[in-house]
């Protein structure tokens, strides 16, 4: 595993280093784990923006994930890590 170190832009910066997770994670997130969901960005019914400031980013596709653990005595496997940009 790599690791990646930081230019010293700032004295925080300077010493820093992180893995890199390239050989653990996927290039493309598991197809039927994803779905897109709908952000108003600001906008009532009729498409008017009524709250300022708000929308604008990437598009985001929300990652399903099993927060509760119930599954007892099945055999589980870890096959990546993930990035998530909802978390």
């Amino acid at each position: 595993m790599g690791i990646r170190s930081y230019r010293p832009y700032t004295p925080g910066t300077r010493e820093r280093t992180v893995s890199d997770f390239t050989e653990i994670t996927r290039s493309e997130p598991e197809k039927s784990l994803t779905y897109s969901v709908h952000r108003p960005k600001g906008r009532n019914n009729r498409g008017v923006i009524t709250c300022r400031h708000r929308g604008g980013g990437h598009k985001r596709l929300y990652r399903v994930i099993d927060f509760r653990r119930n599954k007892h005595n099945i055999p589980a496997k870890v096959a990546s890590i993930e990035y998530d940009p909802n978390r």
